[in-house]
């Protein structure tokens, strides 16, 4: 059996969704839904499971998920991959249990509304399927008074024909009855037209006339009639979720979209077959593998339908596919594909790329989920050793190191146009991030205006620590139960964020210090060019390299950690230079009133009521603040963009 920790997803999203668990041969042994997909899977890893739930983990050795808009098309997907696969953990659907729909019989002369859990016959329309049967069964009996459409058998209808006598549903409202001529066939089929437009378009209106009856009976003081019209409300937005999320029932296409990074492209392939999501599959392809001049899209359909020589697997083709790509000859790419599918299938197939409406919504899907199994793939890769050593490996090799560089340091400075100057320090080794020697630095020196000097700053504190710690014996320090040193450990390589300037910088105060053995590159964002010291031409590392997705990492890292900084210190900073004025607000109280609402822009939105029951404030000071912001909004001669208009105003006008 594995260990649930070894296969334990990262980066799972916080969307709805349909998830696999697979054991060691690959074959699905669970299928599951959820409307919160990080919070249903992290639910199965913890340590609190019931002995099912737990062997079913330890037999699996992966999860895969794919992202769905609504959780009832996830409901759809789990449907037919549970029919399909029949795992073996899954009991829910072994006795062919399906969710129910709401049918209306248009072959009948009469069309019949009911209820059903069979599967689409010709002349019969479905709407569904509804997550809440309870919800569902309550919102037929408002259906049923709202537009009291034949709902009763074939039998009974034609009893009620040959007796001239309606049935209990006729008599209390229920039914326009029909069978007795007390509408026409004209008024009837009206009927029924009205009933697919609230299924097809919505419950507003119906919604609107239960919400005018629930406020007329609670204005009688008839609160047990507001209540049940309140109960049905609450039903018809539980159902009406199924019918918002329904697609279009002549709607039978196939999807493929694409999300690239650096080294690898993920490929999402969805299959929508009679307005159903049907399948779904996602998988990676290194870039490295793709021919030059190629089309991964082309690639991937190619992979996907089996094609070989022209010719087709046991794949069905529809007459539709849409693709989303980024590459510059799409016009080029569809139209050979169009005309590839239509030779392999002997039919016209029409490849598109630019669509509007729902079509537009599933590519999005498609596409979402394309960019979730990227970010699983690339979270695996990037805590394996292997690669990350190979990522390594190329670096120095690059970059003609005497030695692997096992512990990295990026240096990135974050600034408003020279104030409120920060920078960051983040470190790795191995390949993998050490956050425990994460360094933040404020520059506080008022000579220092530009990102290079900043950046010799920064440089020059770290490395004067650092010339200051490796004499300090660790032991010692240790033994007298004190902390031991942080700088001590030299970096093999140096990063800073930026190109020649930050590099010539950052050299200049190194070799001031008399720093050596430490190689030293800025990594420029426009091309993402490698600077060395004393250089003119950059190295441009190879496109799909692992070793410059190891650099963009630890790029990207350490950007995130200044701009964390940099928000809270400017927050701080705007707090105090706007308050400070008032003298009842000490540095415990702007403290107070940074905890609670975040930013000046948060107590500028808050009441005086509000600002009052923070801790240490009171009415009294909360009247002062309000006064003093509302003065400073009043005298605000600043600029501002009226986005309706266009028009360029003062910002307190």
């Amino acid at each position: 059996m594995a260990d649930p920790a070894s296969y334990r997803p990262i980066g799972v999203p916080e969307l709805p969704g349909v998830y696999r668990f697979f054991d060691d041969e690959e074959r699905v042994i669970y299928v599951g839904k959820a409307r919160n997909l990080k919070n249903r899977l992290n639910s199965y890893f913890q340590s609190n499971l019931t002995e099912k739930t737990r062997r079913m983990v330890e037999a699996a050795v992966r999860v895969d998920w794919t992202v769905v808009k609504t959780e009832v098309e996830a409901l759809q997907l789990e449907f037919t991959w549970i029919k399909e696969e029949s795992p073996e953990f899954n009991v829910q659907f072994r006795d062919d249990k399906s969710y129910p729909y709401l049918a209306i019989s248009l072959n009948e002369e009469f069309p019949r509304l009911y209820i059903t859990r069979s599967k689409a016959r010709q002349g019969v329309r479905l709407f569904g399927p509804y997550t809440h049967t309870w919800a569902l069964r309550s919102t037929f009996d408002v259906i049923q008074r709202v537009f009291p459409v034949r709902s009763c058998s074939r039998t009974n209808f034609d009893k009620a024909k040959r007796t001239k006598r309606q049935c209990l549903l006729g008599d209390i409202g229920k039914c326009s009855a029909p069978c007795v001529n007390r509408v026409t066939k004209s008024d009837h089929d009206a009927l029924v037209q009205g009933l697919m437009g609230f299924l097809e378009k919505g419950p507003d209106e119906v919604v609107a006339m239960l919400h005018q009856q629930m406020d007329e009976a609670a204005a009688r003081e008839d609160f047990e009639r507001a209540a049940m019209l309140r109960d049905r409300l609450g039903a018809i937005n539980k159902a009406s979720e199924s019918t918002d999320a329904a697609l279009s029932p002549d709607l039978t296409l196939d999807l493929f979209a694409r999300h690239d990074e650096i080294t690898h492209s993920a490929i999402s392939w969805f299959t929508i077959r009679s307005g159903r999501i049907t399948g779904s599959r996602s998988w990676v392809i290194d870039m490295k593998s793709v021919p030059e001049g190629s089309s991964v899209l082309d690639l991937a359909i190619q992979q996907a339908y089996s094609l070989n020589e022209g010719r087709v697997g046991d794949v069905e083709i529809p007459r539709e596919v849409l693709v989303t790509d980024t590459v510059a000859d799409l016009d080029t790419t569809v139209a050979d594909l169009s005309s590839l599918l239509s030779k392999a299938t002997d039919r016209r197939v029409e490849v598109k790329d630019s669509v509007r409406g729902e079509r537009a919504e599933l590519l999005l899907m498609a596409k979402r989920s394309a960019h979730y199994a990227l970010v699983q793939f690339l979270s695996k890769r990037s805590s394996d050793s292997a690669v990350s050593g190979g990522a390594l490996e190329e670096i120095a090799e690059i970059l003609d190191l005497p030695e692997i560089p096992l512990r990295i340091e990026c240096f990135d400075i974050s600034n408003i146009q020279g104030t409120n100057i920060v920078a960051s320090m983040v470190v790795f080794e191995d390949g993998q991030p050490r956050k425990s020697e994460y360094r933040r630095f404020s520059i506080t020196d008022p000579s220092i205006k530009d990102d290079f000097s900043s950046m010799a700053h920064v440089i020059t504190r770290r490395f004067k620590r650092y010339l200051l710690e490796r004499e300090i014996d660790r032991d010692e320090v240790a033994m007298a139960g004190g902390r031991g040193p942080k700088f001590a450990y030299p970096p093999q390589l140096v990063i800073v964020d930026g190109g020649k300037g930050q590099v010539s910088a950052a050299h200049r105060a190194m070799n001031d210090l008399g720093i050596s053995g430490v190689a030293l590159v800025g990594l420029a964002k426009r091309l993402e060019e490698v600077y060395l010291p004393e250089q003119t031409n950059p190295i441009i590392f190879p496109r799909h390299s692992e070793a410059l997705y190891l650099f963009q990492r630890i790029r990207d890292e350490a950007h995130r950690f200044a701009i964390t900084f940099h928000r809270s210190k400017r927050s701080k900073l705007m707090l105090d230079s706007l308050l400070d004025e008032i003298p009842a607000l000490g540095e415990v109280r702007r403290g107070a009133l940074l905890e609670r609402f975040g930013s000046v822009a948060g107590i500028r939105k808050a009441t005086p009521l509000e600002i009052a029951s923070t801790p240490g404030i009171g009415e009294r000071i909360a009247t002062l603040i309000s006064e003093h912001l509302a003065a400073l909004d009043s005298n605000d001669e600043s600029e501002v963009i009226d986005t309706e208009t266009g028009e360029i105003r003062k910002a307190n006008q």
